[in-house]
């Protein structure tokens, strides 16, 4: 039997430098924006995150799509 990939869901994954550790190593974390349209494209995606950032103390460092898809029995 076939299996199809339907789309069920993006997120956005944003790592950013909250400051630095002792040894000078930067200290990052990240915040996952869920609910993004699956078809945005990533030009979009990329510039809605920088918006984000532009209000923020924080350097964004790197930008990540987390695309989803269920496997269906067709």
């Amino acid at each position: 039997m076939p299996v199809v990939a339907e789309p069920s869901g993006a997120a956005l994954v944003l790592v950013y430098q909250t400051g630095l550790g002792p040894g000078g190593a930067p200290i990052t974390r990240q915040r996952t924006l869920s609910n993004i349209d699956y078809n945005a494209s990533e030009q979009a995606m990329h510039e809605a995150a920088h918006a984000i950032f532009s209000l923020s103390e924080y350097q964004l460092l790197e930008v990540y799509i987390r695309r989803t898809e269920e496997l269906i029995d067709a």
